[in-house]
């Protein structure tokens, strides 16, 4: 099913989408909000700008944007793919918690906060370019991977990791990492280490035809919680 979207209100064009059968393809999307929120079971393609929260609860479907994204996509998704073929705003995958995001440009502040894993579900997101401030804030769980293609300083802004006290994030740079908070710690990634990264590098580089080996055999520092700064403490009882 194709639907255009134009000036068509948020409220219709979702309700358009739930209850089609099978694919939809929707076409000048003009910034509306919570497309795909909830989704199962099938593949939209979306050509233009999402509006914000994106694939919200997302619970399986695959949504896949010929453009960029605004603010919160993929916001407390629990299953499936979003594929952003642009740019992100801020607060992408915020408090995410299974599923995959694929973003081929850069990603806005609060990327990644309040990510969390249980069990079997593992969420991960895996960017591009470069990312603002603020990355991975409070991180519980899951992967976060910055592949700084093209960038000409460290691909990640201020106050990365801040509060993180699980999960990992990856980020591909020659260049050094400062200003990092007391709760994380950076180690340059050893080959086991990129083992757990290297399926999600592989698909990063099918989605958007680059060469997956090129973009793995390269330096990649590993962010971890700090054992011996717990942010935990602050709020768990031990």
């Amino acid at each position: 099913m194709t639907i255009t979207a134009g000036c068509t209100d948020f409220r219709e064009l979702n309700q358009m989408i739930k209850n089609s059968e099978g694919n939809v393809r929707v076409d000048e999307c003009y910034g509306q909000r919570f497309i795909g929120s909830g989704l199962k079971h099938k593949t939209l393609v979306i050509n233009g700008t999402p509006g914000n929260a994106l694939g919200a609860y997302l619970d399986g479907a695959v949504i896949e944007v010929n453009g960029n994204a605004q603010d919160a996509a993929g916001d407390t998704m629990n299953d499936g793919k979003i594929i952003i073929r642009g740019n992100a705003g801020d607060a992408l995958g915020y408090a995410m918690r299974g599923g995959v995001i694929y973003v081929r440009g850069d990603s806005g502040y609060r990327t990644g906060i309040h990510m969390k894993e249980y069990k079997d579900k593992k969420p991960v997101i895996v960017i591009g370019g470069k990312v603002s401030s603020f990355l991975g804030e409070y991180l519980a769980g899951g992967l976060i991977i910055v592949l700084g293609i093209g960038a000409e300083e460290a691909p990640v802004g201020n106050f990365t990791g801040t509060g993180m006290h699980g999960g990992k994030i990856f980020i591909r740079t020659d260049y050094e990492l400062s200003g990092l908070p007391a709760q994380v710690t950076a180690e340059i990634a050893a080959k086991e280490d990129l083992q757990e990264i290297s399926p999600y590098v592989s698909q990063f580089a099918e989605h958007f035809n680059m060469n997956a080996e090129t973009l793995i055999n390269h330096r990649f520092y590993m962010l971890l919680p700090n054992a011996k700064n717990p942010y935990k403490q602050l709020y768990t009882a031990n």
